[in-house]
């Protein structure tokens, strides 16, 4: 009696879950139905262009654009027009008769200067080819980052598909669970089978129910995971495009080492970066020597000045009182406090620096580039293993499903033998993504930027 109220009692539990596992897939495919589908291209699309480091990239390129239009203007001449009016009250000199009255009077004076750098050590050329090299280096940076980005994007949506295809996995397995708990109940009911192994049974459905949990709750975080990258605020309206992704076929893994580093060296973003940043460095230190050699400039100047009720027009007082001067002006340094002497050195240091930036990023990408080829072919290889390993424990899971349900295998055996082929189905899935997205980093290094599986 009460094995019949405990047996009652789990069948109870597992209508109650499968209720809610039946609810659940159904508000979740109504969802999907209602939601826009991303692929993985409209994916990165995406976060480069909601990135705000990219954003910030990109402000930085326009700031670099400001500074070329600096350093251009130093190139113009400066040419400035100021005036003043005044009214001036007391004791004043009477400029018709020569006395000294009590009056209010008032002047007007204009002023007009120009001025140029005629020579100034090739600073200004230099300031000029400096602005271009750092316009060019803020388009490499933003470049290498949305490479990052969409390297990023590409991990996190495989790993969706990864988590997507142990989901169904699971699922397929809890049917399976379910079918063999229903052939149990008949056999024991004839008593082909005792009642422990039928606990067995019920015992692996249960797991199997809390594997599908788990295999939910993991698709559920990577969908958040990349949601959040793509600044997805309401990620339940959030899905990738449900297709089915095979290895790619490619050529890559084919190449040599030295090949790959060759072609990468071409191309890569960060690689020019540092080349740029070695340019603009030596370009500061040509920049700062330029403070030794002197310095040249013209100018020319006009100022005017009128008395308002004055006995005279004011065309006239303009004319009579305007002066001009004309002249060049000749800086030569001796002593600065060592000022030019400090700069030139502190700029050679930064040369140095920027050298061997531009070589640790060499040997940075001579090292990442032989560790993603040894992983790629590793993972080509794990993945041919994976399965082989699948096929073996699928065959070898029918033959003991067909001896459990003719009663020559014991449930012990029988869900060790369903145990390891899931393990290998998980294996599988997992290898078989790995191996794509190790390809796909390769890829990337060799000049191949097509994200698309």
């Amino acid at each position: 009696m009460e094995y019949h109220k405990t047996k009652q009692n789990k069948q109870m539990g597992k209508i109650i879950s499968r209720i809610f596992i039946a609810f659940f897939l159904f508000v979740f495919s109504s969802n999907i139905i209602a939601q826009e589908t991303l692929t993985l291209k409209q994916c990165i699309d995406r976060a480069i262009e909601k990135n705000i480091s990219i954003k910030n990239s990109t402000l930085d390129l326009l700031n670099s654009s400001e500074n070329k239009k600096l350093a251009i203007g130093n190139f113009i001449p400066n040419f400035n027009i100021s005036g003043n009016h005044s009214w001036n009250t007391g004791l004043t000199q009477n400029i018709t008769t020569g006395i000294l009255e009590n009056q209010t009077t008032e002047n007007s004076s204009v002023n007009m200067s120009v001025g140029m750098n005629v020579f100034n050590g090739l600073a200004n050329i230099r300031r000029l080819h400096r602005a271009n090299l750092d316009l060019l280096a803020k388009k490499y940076q933003l470049e290498d980052m949305k490479e990052d980005i969409s390297l990023l994007i590409a991990n996190s949506y495989l790993q969706i598909l990864f988590n997507k295809e142990q989901l169904d996995v699971q699922t397929s397995q809890l049917d399976i669970a379910e079918e063999e708990l229903n052939i149990a109940n008949t056999k024991f009911k004839n008593g082909v089978i005792p009642k422990g192994d039928l606990f067995e049974i019920e015992a692996n459905l249960a797991k199997s129910e809390q594997s599908l949990v788990v295999a939910e709750n993991n698709y559920l975080i990577s969908k958040i995971s990349l949601a959040q990258l793509l600044m997805i605020d309401d990620y339940t309206n959030f899905e990738i495009a449900d297709e089915n992704y095979d290895v790619p076929e490619t050529d890559v893994l084919e190449k040599s080492a030295s090949e790959i580093i060759n072609e990468s060296i071409k191309h890569r973003n960060d690689i020019k970066l540092a080349e740029t940043n070695l340019k603009i460095a030596i370009k500061d230190e040509k920049i700062s020597r330029s403070a030794l050699l002197p310095s040249v400039s013209a100018y020319y100047s006009y100022n005017s000045r009128v008395i308002i009720d004055a006995p005279t027009s004011l065309k006239s007082q303009f004319d009579l009182n305007a002066g001009e001067s004309v002249g060049l002006q000749i800086n030569i340094p001796l002593v600065n406090g060592f000022a030019t002497r400090s700069n030139i050195k502190k700029s050679e240091l930064n040369v140095l620096r920027s050298k061997n930036f531009l070589d640790q990023t060499r040997l940075d990408l001579e090292n990442t580039i032989n560790q993603s080829l040894n992983d790629a072919r590793g993972a080509m290889k794990a993945f041919e293993a994976a399965k082989k390993t699948e096929l073996a424990r699928k065959t070898a899971y029918n033959y003991a499903k067909e001896r459990f349900e003719n009663g020559a295998l014991n449930s012990i055996n029988f869900f060790q033998a369903q145990q390891l082929y899931e393990s290998a189905q998980s294996d599988l899935i997992k290898a078989k993504y790995d191996y794509i997205f190790k390809i796909k980093v390769l890829e990337f290094y060799f000049g191949i930027d097509d994200f698309s599986i």
